[in-house]
């Protein structure tokens, strides 16, 4: 019945909106008519072909960000997370971490230690590979299976390419500073080639320190480093083939925990008195190979990946006289090959996957006062293991003139082997499920569309599920579980998109039934050093509903706003127990941006960000140091920017955000926003 009304709702927006049409805004909307998209169809599909709610960041506005996550910021159907500085987490449709999907060209970068709260991993890839970030809102579970429960964000790398024969170079060079972090940035990237075979080199250097937020007050513990490089290689060895190798490597030396150094609400001191994560690293070798009408006269995509990423920690509890030193890591290995046909004005994919991750992990326990260190039990089963297999299947197919279908089915297979620890013995989780999915397009005229999609998903527990010991935020201690299984979702959408000459809306209402949730238990008990001692179990159930909204007008030549509208509401139901606000659902979000360009050199965007009060609070929320008990105050921060294009391929932007200078933090967040801060940015491209 609920699913019912929501369809009914859309219907009758759809009966009274007014002509409007796409606009593409770079600082993240809904992608134009004409747009080629990926992640949707894992093969290309112009928009307007696609029925799963997707939101397009382009390169102009990566230019913007310390990191490459701070673009997904008050984005169409997205909420972004901050615990730390160096480190962004999005929230799409109530959920996070190991719940939305997170790819590079592709390849998983989702890996066996993927927490279920807000993850850090993300921002480890570097700002200058990235070419665009696409955002898809649902449970795309035909087409990329396990974890695929709110949605997917894909970063597209950006790939070197030249059209003439003979070699040429190209590059640019961006440096930046702001006044409220003490950001100092550097950003550089070479091409050369030509158009047979090109390659790309890129530098990244960013130094925080201390931040400033509203109303003046300074966080003495914030400042951190990252640097990283970015090589890749190209070739297009005639008009139907293409490869490409590609290398990421970023690094965090050493980044502050603020949420543990800092006391939170219902704290009087704080839980740690050191805690930084060093370092943070992730390095990333990619090879892809293409082939247009080759064997079987398919469209062939080969991928091979390697990904490793180290979350090492240095930890001690407050006034403690013993430190933690921790080394986790994740070696993680894909191979996915697909196969593409086109027919007619339809299409289908096949494909299989193939990953296989393997943790490392050990911790060591110093005394301060002899500095001595002896082994401890590591916060991952050390030498865990984890094998995924997986078949799919996608088609897409017009009916009619005016409807479009398409459907998938996808067989995965995730085995997780623990190694035994002094605490548990060796243990083994195996995971089989068929997941699904279903869209229907409906062209009402020849500028509105109505779509549908419906998907039912899983998400197989991993061995920071199934196994992990020691500290945690929100002042608790964990225990390992290696009885846990599959966690399920059926999701529903239906939208509304309108398009015309001047104007956009796209607008969108979901539903989502979230069943054998893994959620943090209390046991009753607390450490010696007052920690809540915890475990993992598969006793929740949640149903999450919301809106999401992005209008574009074009009101007069060289003027043009956009509206961006999220509104998530959930509940949820440990077992045994009564319905309760489900945990750290965002509150009700937007951004209203103006943009204006008085000349061709020149343009100025204004823009109010702005969240509603969320009172809405599980009692995990309210038991959390970074959340007020009494819920988080609704907020609106105002920004302005310039952009000049000084001279032939200079440009300078200047640009002033929170211009109120308000106190306030993003709901969920461990660290608060900034206040009155004046950034500058100049950059130069050849």
């Amino acid at each position: 019945m609920q699913y019912l009304s929501m369809t009914l709702l859309i219907t009758a927006v759809a009966a009274i909106a007014p002509p409007a049409a796409a606009t593409t805004d770079t600082v993240g909307t809904t992608v134009a008519v004409d747009e080629v998209l990926v992640t949707a169809t894992r093969r290309p599909a112009a928009s307007s072909r696609i029925s799963s709610a997707l939101t397009l960041i382009e390169t102009p506005a990566l230019r913007h960000g310390k990191l490459v996550t701070d673009a997904l910021a008050d984005s169409p159907g997205v909420f972004l997370q901050q615990t730390t500085p160096g480190q962004g987490a999005a929230i799409i449709r109530g959920l996070k971490g190991s719940a939305i999907l997170h790819l590079v060209d592709g390849m998983r970068l989702n890996n066996a230690i993927f927490r279920s709260a807000p993850t850090q991993y993300l921002a480890l890839v570097p700002t200058t590979a990235v070419e665009r970030i696409e955002i898809l809102r649902g449970t795309p579970a035909s087409l990329y299976g396990s974890d695929a429960v709110g949605g997917a964000v894909q970063l597209v790398s950006r790939v070197p390419r030249f059209d003439a024969p003979n070699v040429e170079f190209a590059g640019n060079l961006v440096t930046g500073i702001d006044t409220a972090d003490r950001e100092r940035s550097v950003r550089a990237t070479l091409d050369a080639g030509n158009r047979r075979l090109a390659a790309s080199l890129g530098f990244e250097f960013l130094e925080t320190g201390d931040r400033r937020i509203g109303g003046g007050e300074t966080l003495e513990v914030a400042g951190y480093e990252s640097r990283a490089l970015r090589l890749a290689l190209a070739g297009t060895p005639d008009e139907d083939r293409s490869w490409l190798f590609d290398v990421h490597h970023l690094e965090q030396a050493s980044t502050p925990r603020i949420d543990e150094l800092v006391p939170g609400f219902g704290q009087i001191e704080p839980a740690s008195s050191e805690f930084v994560f060093a370092p943070n690293r992730r390095s990333f070798v990619h090879g892809r190979y293409s082939h247009k009408a080759g064997p079987l006269d398919l469209d062939w995509d080969l991928g091979l990946a390697w990904q490793r990423i180290e979350d090492d920690r240095v930890n001690r509890d407050f006034e403690a006289n013993v430190r933690r030193l921790e080394r986790n890591r994740s070696d993680l290995v894909g191979l996915n090959v697909s196969g593409t046909r086109t027919a007619g004005s339809g299409s289908w994919i096949a494909g299989a996957e193939l990953y296989f991750d393997r943790v490392a992990s050990t911790r060591l326990e110093e005394d301060l006062a002899d500095g001595r260190t002896s082994p401890i039990t590591s916060r991952f089963p050390n030498g865990s293991e984890v094998v995924q297999l997986a078949f799919y299947t996608n088609v897409e197919q017009p009916i009619g003139r005016r409807h479009r279908l398409n459907a998938g089915l996808r067989w995965s297979y995730v085995d997780v082997h623990l190694a035994s620890t002094p605490m548990s013995d060796a243990a083994s989780v195996l995971a089989r499920d068929l997941s699904g999915d279903i869209g229907w397009i409906v062209d009402v005229g020849d500028r509105m569309q109505f779509v549908v999609n419906a998907g039912a998903g899983f998400r197989a527990p991993n061995v920071f599920d199934l196994g992990t010991l020691g500290n945690r935020p929100g002042n608790r201690f964990n225990l390992p579980n290696t009885r846990l299984d599959s966690e399920r979702a059926l999701q529903l959408d239906a939208g509304l998109r309108y398009r015309g000459r001047r104007a956009g809306v796209d607008l969108t209402l979901f539903a989502l039934d979230y069943r054998d949730r893994i959620t943090t238990v209390s046991t009753g008990e607390t450490t010696a050093e007052g920690r809540n001692v915890v475990r993992s179990e598969n006793g929740a159930e949640s149903r999450i509903y919301g809106a999401e909204l992005d209008a574009d007008l074009d009101i007069a030549d060289g003027l043009s706003a956009n509206l961006v509208l999220n509104y998530t509401w959930g509940e949820q139901r440990d077992e045994g127990g009564p319905a309760e606000p489900a945990d750290r659902i965002p509150p009700l979000t937007g951004r209203l941006g103006f943009d204006v360009k008085p000349g061709v050199d020149l343009r100025l965007r204004a823009w109010l960000s702005f969240a509603a009060r969320q009172n809405r609070l599980s009692a995990r929320d309210i038991g959390d140091p970074r959340i007020d008990p009494r819920g988080t105050a609704g907020r609106v921060a105002a920004g302005l920017e310039l952009s000049w294009d000084v001279a032939d391929g200079w440009w300078l932007d200047v640009g002033v955000d929170n211009v109120l200078d308000k106190a306030y933090r993003e709901h969920g967040s461990g660290v608060d926003a900034v206040g009155r801060n004046l950034s500058l940015r100049l950059g130069t491209t050849w």
